[in-house]
């Protein structure tokens, strides 16, 4: 970078927190993952104010940057750009506020996860996202690959407990966001988009009271297809561990000659369980554990008798990486997603992709929610074996997709998984992850080269066939909302979208309608893996219905129709926002694109959904919807909030004018001064 830029940096920041010295640059041209480049500058921000001001001058000058915390991912995605600039946070590193009666705290980026969960032991607090990295990762790197970790299982990952931002734009403005303001979920959004969309500067978080009894087991089993079985039967079973961690014997093995957490020298794999809550709770659920656990032929049930051994079996989870990292100069961690029933046969097809080509493999596996760790060792200075490394990691990503999982659970794609987004989503789903990022980065600056493939613009479409539609349309297919969304798009015309017409979106008088109610199929019900896939205008009290019969709960409040609770959402449920894990939507120019999945873990691509969520249809046409199941019934009351049609900010109005430019589906939203 040349001196001239460099010296208006550090008008800015002051010559200290600007450095550009061989030395300085060499640490920061690599993360956790493989790749390596040559950054050109590399700044620390302490305040928002100087966050604001370096990325004003970035975009004056056209810098490409990438923000960075601990840099303790794993995909690649705080890679610099080649002579960029690294905007290093970890200075911006206080926990600004902890409000234990509401049970939040307002923490900086840099704050390392394992130093607040410190700082609200005394509170009797805690936050549940736990990365194995927590000792070193920062909340700013967990947000940005909406991180996970062994208690996400029965808690969720970091997007379910992120409520609150205040971030920076790529153009240097700061915006302030909530989950509780009406309109798209920019929040949720924002969460795990890597730096792509702006620089997160504070957070929100909620914490949940640390619970009353924690009881931790590690059970052993002679094959690594036994204790996934025992897994896929303790969730079948409606029992919701706190973590249902496996690993296999070259995992054990090398944590024992490193960490020594006594874990049994004889077991093919071995699964660590929690469970927490009230104790008569959680003594039921360990009894039925165990009775499950020896009907899938274990070998040794041992539970922790105190603190101190419940943590050296912690400490044993949390130390494999660093124990591979003991056999082989690097350690490749894959981070693939399957339904959970079908990780045997995940595991049996990624093991035979390492014997084929004589690679060292462990297994590691959030076995509960089926994200499963892939760990291959090798030494990076051998070009030839790291270029097979590279490829046979590639593969078993590809294995998970075609299981029907996702190719990341928690590690995010940063560069490293950037071409393998094609596999999961089309080329029209990925338009629309560059139509939004282009809205907010217009000049392509924010971590440039990440997350998002390239594709070719979509091709020029013929005009749809054009025919007399009815005033209220009701199609029966996906491909009927199509052809009537391509015609109104021909046209010009706009049009409003109605379900069951329970929310009170006002409709003017004589306008054209599209509505969904027959769109109402379960699509799958997969009991096992406790997901349902419906179309939207299925009605929630018979979906409701439907579940029941197999003993399986929606936390879904409101009535009428899936689509239009989601499109209308209830300010004050949050739960709904962390039940769906994909979405089909016909968008305004009438493709269609699939947001998320079917598994319970997937953080690949834009989290788009969040979007939809009080959209009141101006985004696009609800198709269909996944969401998760729940073993126990929806016990909350009521919620006091209401559906309300939001009053759009520039935010909304910069993602609405990208994706539907001339306004045609639901317009009264976007105009000023309509009657809502």
């Amino acid at each position: 970078m040349n001196p001239k830029t460099i010296s208006l940096f550090k008008k800015i920041l002051g010559p200290d927190r600007v450095k550009s010295g061989l030395m300085d640059l060499f640490v920061y041209t690599y993360d956790a993952a493989v790749d390596k480049r040559w950054p050109g500058l590399i700044v620390w921000p302490q305040t928002v104010e100087e966050v604001s001001a370096v990325v004003k001058e970035a975009w004056r000058n056209n810098i490409p940057y990438v923000v960075r915390g601990a840099g303790t991912n794993l995909c690649g995605s705080t890679i610099p750009s080649a002579d960029g600039l690294v905007i290093h946070l970890t200075r911006m590193n206080k926990i600004l506020r902890i409000d234990p009666q509401k049970r939040v705290a307002w923490v900086e980026p840099g704050v390392i996860n394992f130093h607040l969960q410190k700082a609200l032991m005394p509170y009797g607090l805690f936050y549940a996202p736990d990365p194995a990295s927590q000792k070193a990762c920062t909340i700013g790197g967990n947000i940005g690959t909406n991180a996970g970790g062994p208690h996400c299982l029965k808690y969720g990952v970091t997007s379910h407990h992120v409520t609150a931002l205040e971030w920076v734009l790529p153009n240097g403005d700061v915006v302030r966001t909530t989950v509780d303001e009406s309109g798209y979920d920019l929040t949720g959004f924002f969460v795990g988009s890597e730096g792509t969309l702006g620089i997160m500067t504070k957070a929100e978080l909620t914490l949940l009271p640390i619970p009353e009894t924690i009881r931790t087991m590690l059970v052993s089993f002679p094959s690594v297809e036994s204790s996934i079985e025992a897994v896929t039967d303790i969730i079948s079973h409606g029992i919701i561990p706190t973590t249902l961690e496996a690993m296999d014997r070259t995992t054990i093995e090398a944590v024992e000659s490193f960490v020594h957490a006594g874990y049994p020298s004889n077991a093919e794999a071995v699964l660590l369980i929690e469970v927490d809550g009230g104790a008569a709770t959680v003594d039921g659920d360990m009894s039925r554990i165990e009775d499950l656990c020896r009907a899938h032929g274990s070998l040794e049930i041992r539970l922790a008798r105190d603190e101190k051994e419940r943590e050296k079996l912690w400490e044993g989870r949390r130390g494999s990486y660093a124990s591979l990292a003991r056999l082989a100069p690097n350690v490749l961690v894959e981070d693939g997603t399957v339904p959970r029933d079908r990780l045997p046969e995940a595991m049996r097809r990624v093991k035979a992709i390492s014997d084929r080509e004589h690679l060292k493999n462990a297994f590691l596996f959030h076995a509960g929610d089926g994200n499963l760790h892939p760990q291959i060792v090798f030494d990076e200075r051998d070009e030839k074996q790291t270029e097979k490394v590279r490829r046979a990691g590639n593969e078993m990503l590809k294995v998970c997709v075609d299981l029907g999982g996702s190719i990341s659970g928690e590690h995010g794609i940063g560069l490293d998984k950037r071409e393998a987004m094609n596999w999961l989503f089309s080329p029209d789903t990925i338009r629309v992850f560059q139509t939004i990022k282009s809205a907010l980065d217009p000049v392509g600056l924010a971590n440039p080269g990440k997350v998002i493939p390239e594709v070719p613009p979509a091709p020029a479409s013929p005009p749809a066939a054009d025919r007399d539609w009815p005033d209220l349309f009701e199609p029966g297919s996906v491909e009927e909302l199509r052809a009537f969304v391509g015609s109104r798009r021909t046209r010009r015309e706009s049009f409003y979208i109605g379900g069951t017409q329970s929310k009170g979106f006002y409709i003017p008088d004589g306008e054209p309608v599209l509505s969904t109610v027959r769109l109402n199929a379960v699509v799958e019900h997969n009991r096992p893996n406790f997901t349902l896939t419906v179309q939207a205008g299925a009605r929630l009290e018979d979906v409701k219905k439907t579940l029941a019969a197999a003993n399986q709960f929606l936390h879904v409040a409101g009535n009428g129709s899936l689509g239009g609770i989601v499109a209308a959402r209830l300010l004050a449920d949050r739960h709904l926002r962390d039940q769906i894990l994909g979405l089909k939507a016909v968008m305004p120019d009438g493709s269609l694109a699939e947001f998320g999945g079917r598994v319970m873990k997937n953080v690949a691509g834009y989290d788009v959904a969040k979007l939809f969520i009080g959209s009141w249809g101006t985004l696009g046409i609800i198709v269909e919807l996944t969401l998760r199941t729940f073993p126990v019934a929806f016990t909350e009351t009521a919620f006091p909030g209401r559906a309300e049609v939001f009053s759009p900010n520039r935010l909304h109005r910069r993602i609405k004018k990208a994706l539907d430019p001339d306004n045609l589906l639901n317009p009264n939203v976007f105009s000023e001064g309509a009657n809502r």
